[in-house]
């Protein structure tokens, strides 16, 4: 938010060098992001002058021939001139012969369609000294004429603030100037309000409108102020200017009192045309399921019921806390206005703007919970303005409806409470006046009783006045005490070496890491995770509505990466992330460690070479590779192949192990193609995801010790199984080696039993596959002999037809 410093001085009477509120204002909360001075260019010769005459051009039917003073002891100029938005008797700005318009236009004497032209009048964007290029610049205030207009233009220094989300109250000068006055002990200057009306439920007769309903939950309070004869027009110099300074374009005075009071106050306000109000009615409303409506900035928007307007009898006139229509606008032709002053709840605000992509300075205020209190203060301020610069008649009464939602609350903190954090003595009589420089009102003595106004609604809790004390008292004033801390030496915690370890393999293997939010959407939990307690895993406050529950996984991130970098035509197509997740566990939520990976079966990239797409089987090469390397033993349980459930594709991913049993759990497979095509990717993704017990990192394993190898020659056998065609391959192979073990019995070592071909087809029977499997023996003593091996193999085969359905291929 940029503020202006001399704005600023119109609430509180600060004389320190603007580098001062730069140092300050962090201290109390309020970073600065930039700071500079509102320059101008050099415009010497650029003084104050008055049309006296406009006559047509005679040889030009968009120009005109004006004769105009610039001088108060030389004849008028002749200068002819292309705008249209002036009249005689207008000041406007002048550049006199050999003047240097920004830009490096020079201005000289010349002839235009054969008439004299001695200068040029001048639009405010030609000066730089304004965004309006639709005309030239009136000068509001009829400035004395011949004078230099760059001394009507004071340098201003703008400082751009950063507003964290619970300090809402600061998005105003008023609310700047408050922590100014505070932490400088000065009085905050407020204006003065002069209107005032009783408030009424039903309009009366004599009222602009008939009647004023509110419809929708998500309005708390609504008011609305008549002003009948008002005369639209330019604003007045002084008004312009203020709000040009902080980057705020002037439109006329009654829109730019508007911007003003938003920007001074914080209270974001809406003027109607009177006359463009259909039926006379103002229903606060959600809006229809595609319901159109054009917002000022000439775009056609659709809404949706989620979304809340201000309507007439026949149309939505504004999407409500965020932009209003060109239907109900304040122009030229405005002789009656209504003005609307509301509290509106942040989350439906937020909500909207961010869907429909629109945020505005109306909606940065709604979303931050701007004060209640401040609809009446806004408001008539703005009343007062109108009826100064527009003039006008304001209607005897003010309709409202609705309560505050929030009001004034006591908070009861003693000193003992307050001395304990802060870790000094603190005086009573400094302690208090700081919370009242603040505008807390305090009352009693130790315990104190704080009422906090409406304003400041994040201050809920005893620490949190503790907090408003030190931020006014400061660091400055604190002693230096002695700090003695040993030098201490200790191990990284195992899940940082394990995470470490995880990062530097998958890297290896040509995956690259990337790293999402650890907070994620409601909307992802129910549609990624069905089976998942989403709301165990909720936050009690997020702060937007993205952002509202820990993440269950990291896959979602990764499909996210892949969808981003797809359609973006760039060739990452290998990711993988590390990190904590927590999920619903029997006896509260569990934090887990998660390493997680997903990739595209085929490269993005065009290639010379054909290759093969990628499958589970790679998958489970990846997977093993990555235990190998980070010395963890995988589950002893099988692969099980009917895992069906949300995120993985049916029938097409496995899972091995449970992390609530054995501390860890692999999940491998196709992520679901319904997901992945709502995260508009072309194709399939083969994903994994290890989940790790972090108290199985914590544990002592025993050093592993060097097995020597046998230098003794292996002796392998081959069979091939019929089994039935549901049977997984693995379930066989697993049967074999155990089989295998049992009739070595310790006399010969058994490697691992690999499959090595998969048959089904022709010489087939219907509904059976062949797998072939390969087992070797081998001793560390001796080389085994024919005869031993072909004993044992017999038996094997024997064990085979006798114990398991699966019979010999011949």
């Amino acid at each position: 938010m940029k503020v202006s410093i001399d704005w600023l001085k119109d609430y509180v009477q600060f004389d320190g060098l603007p580098s001062e509120l730069v140092d300050t204002l962090p201290m109390l909360g309020l970073e600065v992001e930039e700071s500079g001075e509102e320059s101008y260019a050099n415009l010497d010769k650029v003084v104050v002058g008055e049309v006296f005459s406009k006559e047509a051009h005679p040889e030009a039917d968009r120009l005109s021939v004006c004769s105009v003073q610039v001088s108060t002891d030389q004849p008028p100029v002749n200068i002819v001139c292309g705008a249209t938005n002036f009249k005689v008797g207008d000041r406007v700005p002048v550049a006199l012969p050999c003047a240097r318009l920004p830009g490096g236009f020079k201005i000289k004497k010349s002839k235009l369609r054969g008439v004299p032209s001695e200068g040029m009048m001048c639009s405010a964007v030609e000066l730089e000294l304004g965004d309006d290029d639709k005309g030239l610049m009136i000068l509001a205030d009829q400035p004395e004429i011949g004078t230099l207009v760059s001394s009507l233009f004071s340098k201003e220094v703008i400082l751009e603030l950063e507003i964290t989300a619970n300090r809402g109250d600061c998005l105003s000068h008023i609310g700047v100037a408050r922590e100014i006055a505070g932490y400088y002990e000065k009085s905050l200057i407020l204006p003065d309000l002069k209107v005032s009306a009783p408030s009424v439920d039903i309009p009366s007769k004599s009222n602009l409108l008939n009647e004023v309903v509110i419809q929708s939950e998500n309005c708390s309070l609504y008011s609305v102020w008549a002003v009948k004869g008002v005369k639209v027009g330019p604003s007045p110099l002084w008004l312009s200017q203020r709000l040009e300074s902080v980057g705020t374009r002037s439109i006329n005075n009654i829109v730019d009192i508007t911007n003003f009071v938003l920007l001074e106050t914080g209270q974001p306000l809406h003027a109607f045309d009177a006359s463009k109000i259909e039926g006379k009615s103002i229903h606060i409303r959600q809006a229809k399921e595609g319901e159109k409506i054009t917002t000022l900035d000439g775009t056609e928007r659709v809404l949706d019921p989620n979304m809340m307007v201000i309507a007439d009898s026949q149309k939505a006139l504004v999407i409500a806390g965020v932009m209003g229509s060109i239907d109900a606008e304040v122009d030229g032709s405005t002789v009656d206005i209504i003005l609307e002053a509301a509290w509106f709840k942040p989350g439906n605000i937020r909500s909207t703007a961010r869907r429909l992509g629109l945020h505005t300075n109306s909606s940065q205020r709604f979303a931050r919970d701007v004060d209640p209190s401040g609809v009446d203060f806004g408001a008539r301020r703005a009343i007062d303005l109108i009826l100064e610069i527009a003039g006008g008649e304001c209607m005897p009464e003010v309709i409202s409806l609705g309560s505050a939602p929030r009001g004034d609350r006591t908070i009861e903190i003693k000193k003992s409470f307050l001395e304990a954090r802060c870790g000094f003595e603190v005086d009573s009589i400094n302690l208090t006046k700081s919370w009242e420089r603040l505008g807390l009102k305090v009352l009693g003595s130790d315990p104190w009783q704080v009422t906090v106004p409406s304003f400041r609604s994040e201050v809920e809790r005893p620490i949190d006045l503790v907090e408003e004390f030190i931020r006014i008292y400061g660091t400055a004033d604190l002693s230096d005490s002695g700090l003695s801390i040993p030098a201490l030496h200790r191990e990284n915690d195992p899940s940082y070496d394990f995470c470490d370890r995880a990062i530097e393999n998958l890297c290896g293997q040509g995956f690259q890491e990337v790293c999402n939010y650890s907070l994620r959407a409601s909307s992802e939990i129910n549609n990624w995770f069905p089976k998942i307690e989403a709301d165990r895993i909720g936050l009690n406050n997020p702060l937007t509505a993205d952002h509202t529950h820990i993440r269950p996984s990291l896959l979602p991130g990764l499909i996210d990466a892949l969808s981003n970098n797809q359609k973006n035509l760039n060739s990452l197509s290998h990711v993988f992330e590390t990190g904590r997740v927590f999920q619903p566990g029997p006896r509260g939520n569990i934090e887990l460690i998660s390493v997680a990976l997903a990739m595209f079966p085929k490269s993005l990239e065009r290639e010379w070479k054909q290759t093969d797409n990628l499958d589970f089987f790679d998958l489970k090469r990846i997977i093993n590779r990555f235990f190998h390397a980070t010395a963890l033993n995988m589950p002893k349980d099988p692969w099980d192949s009917k895992l069906d459930s949300l995120p993985w594709q049916t029938k097409h991913a496995s899972r091995k192990g449970d992390v609530h049993k054995n501390k860890i759990e692999i999940s491998a497979g196709v992520i679901s193609l319904k997901l992945t095509k709502d995260r508009d990717i072309q194709g399939s993704v083969l994903a994994a995801e290890i989940l790790i017990d972090p108290i199985l990192l914590i544990k002592k394993r025993k050093p592993l010790g060097f097995v020597s190898f046998s230098s003794f020659p292996p002796a392998m056998k081959d069979l091939a199984l019929v089994v039935q065609n549901k049977v997984p391959a693995e379930d066989v192979r697993l049967c074999v080696e155990s089989i295998a073990n049992q009739v070595a019995n310790g006399k010969f070592q058994v490697d691992p039993v690999v499959v090595f071909d998969l048959f089904s087809g022709k010489n087939m029977d219907e509904g059976k596959k062949s797998i072939a499997c390969g087992m070797r023996f081998r001793s560390t003593e001796r080389t085994l002999g024919e005869d031993e091996v072909n004993q044992a193999f017999e038996k094997i085969v024997e064990a085979i037809n006798q114990n398991t359905p699966y019979s010999l291929r011949t």
